[in-house]
């Protein structure tokens, strides 16, 4: 059964009396085409309505939905012959980074995902896709592998954040994110970075420093959650949906402000709806970033890398 998110409550309703009606024209034989053809027309027309002016925190919802495709969706779509690989080789390996070698519409790749986990058992598995330093320094050997072997690497990026806990702590989590970044600053090959759900803060930009940076129309990128800066600014969680508004943490604000490359569209209701359509997509937008990107050197690469990300610090101070 479709989860519906708070705000799609009227589509709910709707796609539930057709689902009924359908049911009901299989055991009784009775043709009611018509009346569920204009309640399918309704639906959505409703689903165009609400998709047509989410406000940033409805999308912060969509970003987060638990049947949106995460990272280890978009490997097994668009990653053929993939070798997953494993551990730091300093203390662990870490579930809430997957990564590996494959190819990506016939080109040899690695390939990095922050993934969540789809049902209980494996968000656990995955720290529900919070990394700790080994996974940051799993993401730093892998992209450093890339690097001698003239890969090029491409990140699918949903997290809420590092995980927070006293054991990251310890180990150096602070560290190991800002090896990571540096990792992806300093790679001669391409580095494409893709937020597929949410991106956030550190945790996300790990990942996701790259030549070009992608976004879902409806993933969400910011340097700390709603919940949270409204725990910071207002003492009260509740403020989520105006911190969310202040953030300017939508794929369409980011864009305008330059701080990232492109939007990828999702279909009607979001990339949960139809997951193969979303991912074709992801893959059509990640060949064309990729494209330009591996006739570079390396020097030009990383020149041009560096310029990118210090034109957003010099833009800000405008």
């Amino acid at each position: 059964m479709r989860h519906f998110l708070d705000f799609e409550k009227p589509i709910a309703e709707l796609e539930s009396k057709i689902e009924e009606l359908r049911k009901m024209s299989e055991s009784d034989g009775i043709n009611i085409a018509d009346e569920v053809a204009r309640l399918t027309d309704k639906a959505d027309r409703q689903l165009r309505a609400t998709y047509a002016k989410l406000t940033p925190w409805q999308k912060t919802q969509v970003a987060r939905h638990p049947e949106r495709p995460k990272a280890s969706d978009c490997l097994a779509a668009l990653i053929t012959d993939y070798t997953p690989l494993a551990g730091d080789r300093a203390f662990a390996d870490d579930a809430a980074v997957v990564g590996g070698l494959g190819r990506f519409r016939g080109r040899a790749v690695m390939v990095l995902g922050t993934e969540k986990g789809s049902d209980t058992e494996s968000r656990v598995a995955h720290n529900f896709g919070m990394a700790r330093p080994e996974g940051y320094r799993k993401a730093r050997r892998l992209i450093e592998l890339a690097g001698r072997f003239g890969l090029p690497v491409l990140t699918f990026v949903d997290t809420s954040g590092a995980f927070p806990g006293i054991d990251a702590e310890a180990r150096g989590q602070a560290e190991a994110i800002a090896r990571s970044i540096e990792a992806c600053l300093e790679a001669p090959v391409p580095v494409v970075a893709t937020i597929i759900g949410e991106g956030g803060s550190g945790g996300a930009i790990a990942l996701a420093a790259g030549d070009a940076v992608l976004m879902m129309e409806h993933a969400i990128y910011s340097v700390i959650s709603p919940e949270g800066c409204a725990a910071i600014l207002w003492k009260d969680a509740a403020q989520a949906p105006a911190a969310a508004e202040a953030l300017r943490l939508t794929a369409d604000d980011l864009k305008r402000l330059k701080l990232i490359d492109a939007v990828i569209a999702e279909p009607l209701g979001g990339a949960h709806r139809d997951p193969a359509a979303a991912l074709a997509a992801l893959g059509d937008a990640v060949q064309a970033a990729l494209a330009p990107l591996v006739t570079m050197e390396p020097a030009a690469l990383k020149a041009r890398r560096r310029q990118k990300f210090v034109e957003m610090g010099r833009e800000a101070l405008l």
